[in-house]
């Protein structure tokens, strides 16, 4: 059962920051509730301290989707059927858009935020790995300051960001940088519909002449908060792609994983499908490069 807890609707961001600084601590913004709802009913003690909501969802500035030659705009409060079905994003971060589609129910998804879902920082949140590839930077402001963060810095360990008490993120921002890669995203879920991810895979690379000029790998789920893989990528920037290369690609990738998380009771399965997921994926995006071929 939820606790009686006081509730402020809020329409200006200024309002929110403001009654954040008041409260530190003891405040908690709410958007879609699909995380926070929950957790309330569960007795979660990330909660167990909150006294007072304060829902942003009718906040305008934080619906918004921009662009300008360099970069685009999300607002953190924009769903992800608001992002799977919007034509800048499908054009410009497909993966963003894939990974949107796969998140939950038709109605998890209406209500659902991009913003909360990252900060709630579930290994499963199906955001993060498509966001990291694309070098997504947080923008995040409190009553006193306004900073911008990369969301690796951001995210601390599950279900912890480096968000202060009095902080709110407000926007994030993915540089207009990517328009002659490829790209694929894997989930695996229990089930096919409103599954939990167990597994997460974004991809994108940009070849040229056979050669990898560049490679971003980032996995969720099965590492306990989202990751990329430098050493992987810089070991395979300047390669021709093959499938030796691809094999090889997909053992390393294990073996980083493992190197993360440690033998776990899952290990067992889940190394296999990654490498074997990580493999099909290079296959995925070589194939619609058919001028490479």
């Amino acid at each position: 059962m939820i606790p009686a807890i006081a509730y402020i609707r809020s329409e200006k961001i200024e309002e929110v920051v403001s009654l954040l600084a008041q409260n530190q601590g003891e405040s908690c913004v709410i958007a879609g509730g699909t995380d926070l709802i929950p957790g309330f009913h569960q007795g979660s003690s990330r909660f167990q301290n909150i006294k007072k909501l304060i829902d942003i969802n009718q906040i305008e500035e934080l619906k918004i989707i921009e662009k300008d030659d360099q970069k685009i705009i999300i607002g953190a409060g924009l769903t992800f059927s608001e992002l799977e079905k919007s034509s800048i994003i499908l054009d410009h971060f497909p993966l963003l858009a894939k990974a949107a589609s796969t998140v939950g129910s038709v109605q998890i998804r209406n209500r659902a935020t991009i913003g909360g879902n990252f900060c709630n920082n579930a290994p499963c949140a199906d955001s993060v790995p498509p966001l990291l590839v694309y070098d997504a930077q947080i923008r995040v402001r409190s009553e006193k300051h306004e900073r911008e963060i990369p969301l690796q810095q951001l995210l601390s360990k599950p279900y912890q960001t480096q968000l202060k008490p009095d902080e709110l993120v407000t926007q994030i921002v993915l540089p207009l940088r990517f328009e002659d890669y490829r790209s694929d995203f894997y989930k695996l879920g229990r089930r096919r519909g409103v599954a939990i991810s167990r597994i997460t895979l974004a991809l994108l690379m940009k070849i040229e002449n056979l050669t990898i000029q560049d490679i971003r790998i980032a996995s969720g789920a099965v590492t306990p908060i989202g990751v990329r893989f430098p050493v992987l990528e810089d070991f395979a920037r300047g390669k021709q792609i093959n499938d030796d290369l691809f094999k090889a690609l997909a053992q390393k990738l294990g073996r980083a994983i493992l190197e993360k998380t440690g033998l776990r009771w899952s290990t067992a399965y889940k190394l296999p499908v990654v490498q074997q997921m990580f493999y099909q994926l290079l296959n995925n995006v070589t194939v619609t490069l058919a001028e490479c071929r």
